[in-house]
């Protein structure tokens, strides 16, 4: 006899519950129809995948279905595979999702302060000062910028931390600092409609898809937390950490910035999942195993604009 069955709804909902895996909720789904039914009924993939990454219940609004799309028409059926996939895509809190610097609005001196020195922890190492110097300016109001690739194209971004970097006693931090994420323009399909400084020439080479408030900096020499008013799921893989106003001038009489480490806390998509722009606006997710064939669906990402992007 099938026990669970036997045991009725509520008690085998409790049951099910207690698997933590959605590798046990998908085998679970295909031993009967009545197992199956059990875990659709129930939204078990749906809440395990949110208990697992709470981030993405303020992330995926609702979801919607092109008709061109082969699907169930029920809405429990296509949670139940939307979320299985996502379970599976999103990879654990990382503490750091950058995986290289790429270049800086401008750097003091290339050899010993160079924007690279950034991507380690601290501000020294065995061969000695570790950290970025922008050049001086005589106007401390003259913004500059750091360019990172990140480790995936699709990230979920919760929050970012920056250390400025402390000369003996003056601290060159900034007075504020905005953050931006987007991607190459070579690599989207789609042009978007976000407006950039004209006072950062490079930016021509970017489309930015998501732009942080402005946060005050702290004139400490301590690695600081910016928390994003709520996490960011987009379609992207750079990291425009904008660094606004100066504070400490050195004997030259010019303003300084200088930063000694960076780092992006979130969860990346692991590789069944590609990206890519759609013309509505927002990024596109594609789900590939090489059991299941792709699975396709249409979710609103508050993270990035309230835009409907496919999946």
């Amino acid at each position: 006899m099938d026990l669970i069955q036997w045991l009725g709804d509520d008690m085998s909902t409790k049951v099910f519950s207690y698997l933590d895996d959605p590798r046990d909720l998908i085998r679970v789904s295909v031993v009967s129809r009545s197992w199956k039914k059990i875990v659709i009924q129930n939204d078990l993939c749906k809440r395990l995948c949110l208990k697992m990454f709470p981030e993405i219940s303020g992330l995926v609004h609702s979801i919607e279905v092109d008709n061109v799309i082969e699907l169930d028409g029920n809405l429990l059926e296509r949670n139940h595979k939307i979320y299985a996939c996502l379970a599976f895509g999103l990879t654990p809190m990382r503490n750091n999702c950058i995986s290289k610097s790429l270049f800086a609005s401008s750097t003091n001196d290339d050899w010993d302060e160079n924007f690279k020195n950034t991507l380690e922890p601290g501000d020294g190492n065995e061969d000695g000062p570790s950290y970025w110097s922008s050049i001086g300016q005589s106007d401390p109001s003259i913004p500059e910028a750091l360019v990172y690739k990140l480790c995936s194209n699709i990230c979920l971004v919760s929050e970012i931390h920056i250390q400025p970097y402390q000369d003996d006693c003056p601290i060159y931090s900034a007075k504020a600092v905005r953050f931006r994420l987007g991607c190459e323009r070579h690599d989207m399909e789609v042009e978007s409609n976000t407006v950039v400084p004209d006072s950062l020439t490079f930016n021509e080479d970017f489309k930015w898809t998501y732009t942080s408030p402005v946060f005050p900096m702290s004139h400490d020499d301590m690695l600081q937390t910016f928390k994003l008013p709520e996490p960011v799921l987009f379609g992207g893989d750079v990291l425009l950490v904008e660094l606004l106003g100066r504070i400490k001038e050195k004997e030259d009489n010019l303003f300084y910035i200088c930063i000694s480490h960076v780092q992006v806390v979130g969860r990346t998509i692991s590789p069944p999942f590609i990206v890519r722009k759609c013309e509505r606006g927002g990024c596109s997710l594609r789900y590939f195993s090489h059991v299941h064939r792709g699975v396709w669906c249409r979710c609103r990402f508050i993270g990035g604009g309230g835009r409907w992007g496919d999946c």
